[in-house]
């Protein structure tokens, strides 16, 4: 199992933070690596919740993502899971209230695990266990960036 967390500083309110965090047909607006999303369930935000996003990677390819919601506290935990080629994913988003400069912000982390759940699952891992790590960090930092350009100017950002 390997596992990459990243964290950042955005100046906005944690519901402001949540509520962009959980609108589904807006991800691809502010998501920048995200091209469409479809909801796959009806109804309001909640576990169980599951939705297929396409993220268009750094080469240009495309690669469809679902994801289900596994938990969800509002406004402070987020987790999903997600089924990959070999691997299975969970997602923890955690948004906490912090007082800088005076000023309230959110600190918020996002920790991705990977399970591997394929033999060639864990050859991979091991191989390509560094480079797949640096990958995903970058993505979760490129995520974080989005969020925070979303909802207000990021003043600081760092890996956990």
């Amino acid at each position: 199992m390997s596992t990459v967390t990243v964290s950042a500083f955005i100046e906005a309110q944690d519901v402001e933070v949540w509520r962009l965090l959980t609108d589904l047909p807006a991800r691809s607006r502010w998501l920048s690596a995200v091209g469409a999303v479809d909801v796959l369930t009806p109804g309001d935000f909640r576990p169980g919740t599951a939705w297929r996003e396409t993220r268009v990677r750094p080469d240009g390819a495309e690669a469809p993502e679902e994801f289900v919601v596994v938990e969800a506290v509002a406004p402070g935990r987020l987790v999903l899971s997600s089924r990959g080629a070999g691997a299975d994913y969970r997602i923890t988003w955690t948004l906490r209230r912090v007082e800088r400069r005076r000023r309230g912000c959110t600190e918020v982390t996002v920790e991705q695990e990977a399970v591997p759940t394929a033999r060639y699952g864990r050859m991979l891992a091991l191989i390509l266990g560094g480079l797949a790590a640096r990958a995903v960090e970058g993505a979760l930092r490129r995520d974080l960036a989005d969020l925070a350009q979303a909802v207000g100017p990021t003043r600081s950002a760092e890996a956990a």
